[in-house]
């Protein structure tokens, strides 16, 4: 079997890159099948996350970033002369390859890659929720025309997504909120690996991993810190990860006099040392497609804080068991729960264990399964 992957570009140190190149890693090492990851703008930057040498990866050197230091109006010319470009070069290739399955991850090539003669079996996986496809919430929050913009790629994103063969998304909520659209298959992602290490839940560490971007919620995990830590003046939290607000947060960080306690590090490659070496994993995100750092957390031993957001959390969190669900942007909710964890060490301790037992319903063999029975269902 021939499986072809579109990606706008496997550079970042994000939970949809790893979770891609797990993916087609395990349909090429362990299903057998030939695999491609196709992208749009790699620029000659290697995957942060390893590729087997099984798996060919395919640049079609579009770079759709040239258009972002532009206005408006000459950014959209921009952009619509590179994506006609991306799309004969796209074309060409999906025609060359023949692959028996091609999929995307409702890009830039969402609208037209159905109608690509190709003959392949085309599916569509969505990684983040309906609302936040493509930052259509950060279009809404703009100027007119961006609103405009973001109505538009909405209809269109709908009707494109009627026409393709399958539509996967991450969770039940999500399936719902495509329901008056098309019926969904629901795959979640899978724990990209199962640790040795774990963690004692002994140490005064607390983790947080995710790139420094609004949607994280970092500045919301920094006001809570700013309460929990002159209580607890030897513990320190830990964020891993880098992105465009790391200047805004490490001025919030100095505001509030959180220097020595509160950390951010860079991305590191043995992320499951970190997690080991923690006691217990918090999420301040304003929306996650799903949770993988929750997943990989819980694997590692550790009971996890999140805020109740749209929508994975609710999804992966068995509240009071193996960790807990906070109103979502309840700052003194979520100190709390911070608190109350640094305070029990033996209630810490159990429900780690209880997370790592409760997070096996996600090991890779059984969600890979399921993709594997779909393959086998459109064939």
């Amino acid at each position: 079997m021939r499986i072809a992957y579109i990606y706008p570009a496997l550079t970042t140190v994000g939970g949809a890159d790893r979770v891609i190149v797990n993916k087609a890693n395990y349909f090429a090492d362990v299903c057998g099948y030939e695999v491609y990851i196709i992208t749009a703008h790699q620029n000659s930057q290697p995957s942060f996350f390893p590729l087997s040498d099984k798996v060919k990866h395919l640049d079609l050197a579009v770079n759709f970033n040239e258009q972002y230091r532009h206005s408006f109006f000459v950014r959209g010319y921009i952009y619509f002369k590179l994506l006609r470009i991306y799309k004969r070069k796209l074309s060409d290739l999906l025609k060359e390859l023949k692959a028996d399955f091609v999929l995307t991850t409702i890009s830039r090539d969402i609208d037209f890659l159905h109608s690509i003669q190709d003959g392949s079996i085309k599916i569509a996986e969505a990684h983040a929720p309906k609302p936040y496809l493509r930052n259509l919430h950060l279009m809404q929050r703009r100027n007119f025309l961006y609103r405009i913009a973001g109505k538009i790629w909405t209809r269109r994103l709908e009707r494109a997504a009627k026409k393709f063969d399958a539509f996967v998304v991450l969770t039940q909520k999500d399936a719902d909120a495509w329901s008056k659209v098309r019926r969904c298959t629901i795959i979640p992602n899978a724990l990209p690996f199962t640790p040795d290490k774990i963690s004692n839940c002994k140490n005064k560490k607390i983790i947080s991993v995710g790139r420094l971007f609004e949607e994280k919620g970092y500045d919301r995990l920094i006001e809570a810190w700013a309460k929990v830590a002159p209580k607890h003046p030897d513990w320190k939290l830990n964020i891993y990860g880098n992105g465009e607000l790391n200047n805004f947060l490490t001025s919030l960080i100095q505001e509030k006099g959180l220097a020595d306690s509160f950390l951010i590090n860079d991305p590191v490659n043995n992320i499951i040392d970190k997690y080991a070496e923690s006691s217990f994993y918090v999420m301040s995100s304003r929306f996650e497609g799903f949770g993988m750092v929750l997943i990989e957390a819980m694997a590692c031993g550790l009971p996890v804080i999140a805020f109740n957001c749209p929508v994975g959390p609710a999804n992966i969190i068995n509240n009071d068991a193996d960790g807990f669900l906070v109103e979502d942007g309840d700052i003194n909710g979520l100190a709390e729960k911070i608190d109350y964890l640094i305070d029990h060490e033996t209630i810490r301790i159990q429900m780690g264990k209880t997370a790592r037992k409760n997070i096996t319903r996600y090991k890779e063999d059984s969600i890979m399964q399921k993709w594997i029975e779909l393959f086998k269902l459109l064939k």
